[in-house]
């Protein structure tokens, strides 16, 4: 894949498609490749599509110390929307990548025409600042999940609770397919490298004072059945934001748009996209 040198890091990115630019970011520990099995399949024959790996995961990379703040994170993707699409663009982001995306609007409207974060927040405060911090403390005491398969697959049932809502993980064909994906995941590393760089902004991040005065379209996606970014926390992005809309998705969990309810919402983002583009 191709890399941009931005100002603090070196991008990996890719892209595929032709047609109005998509940007998706992704969730904390994610990669370029994140999109590629669930999504892109359904938007690369009607959009130009870029995916990249943000600093601290993939090959991306930035050499400024730790820790790094959101505004960082949203720096890199402005430098890459100037770079290789078409800007105004839509951006699409999952969970830390959500408030990314919500960044790259409040602080570059000018290259945003909708913002479509899922499962997010405005600040991180109560369950979600302490689930967040208790695994930021465990790795830095030095624990981890990516030693050996055993640790990967207490990895993947760690993780599968706070993805999945409780039917999913009931469903006998389903949840197989899930949990190979996921072991598969955590064996070869997963975020434990990224974990600390890319969980920490998201506890200490705050932009409730800075959306109100965010006027890029912001359609906010919650579900319904999400541990990781409750549904209030959603809700209260899209009631501060200038222009802010609230879609809640009944019976989904945080990583639901991974492999079980894909073909609902892949839909509806593209119809979101296209309203605009």
């Amino acid at each position: 894949m191709p890399l941009l040198q931005g100002s603090q890091a070196s991008i990996n990115y890719k892209q595929s498609g032709q047609g109005p630019d998509i940007v998706w970011v992704s969730g904390a520990g994610g990669t370029a490749d994140s999109w590629d099995h669930y999504q892109l399949p359904f938007f690369k024959d009607d959009f130009r599509n870029t995916a990249y790996d943000t600093r601290g995961v993939g090959s991306t990379v930035c050499e400024l110390p730790q820790p790094w703040p959101i505004e960082g994170f949203a720096l890199d993707v402005a430098e890459l929307i100037r770079a290789v699409c078409d800007p105004p663009v839509a951006i699409v982001g999952l969970s830390f990548g959500a408030g990314i995306v919500q960044q790259v609007a409040i602080d570059y409207p000018e290259l945003v025409r909708v913002a479509i974060p899922m499962g997010t927040g405005a600040v991180s405060v109560g369950w979600t600042w302490d689930y967040q911090m208790a695994e930021i403390e465990w790795r830095r005491a030095g624990h981890g999940f990516a030693e050996d398969r055993s640790s990967a697959v207490m990895a993947a049932m760690h993780y599968a609770a706070m993805y999945y809502p409780a039917k999913v993980l009931g469903d006998r064909e389903l949840w197989p397919r899930l949990r190979d994906d996921l072991i598969a995941y955590y064996e070869g590393g997963g975020e434990e490298d990224s974990l600390v760089a890319q969980w920490l902004p998201c506890v200490t991040f705050d932009q409730t004072e800075q959306l109100p005065g965010c006027t890029v379209p912001m359609h906010v996606v919650s579900f319904e059945q999400d541990v990781q970014a409750v549904p209030q926390d959603n809700l209260e992005v899209a009631e501060l934001a200038g222009d802010g809309h609230y879609h809640e998705f009944a019976g989904m969990g945080h990583c639901s748009i991974y492999g079980h309810t894909h073909d609902i919402l892949n839909p509806f983002i593209k119809e979101l996209v296209e309203r605009y583009l």
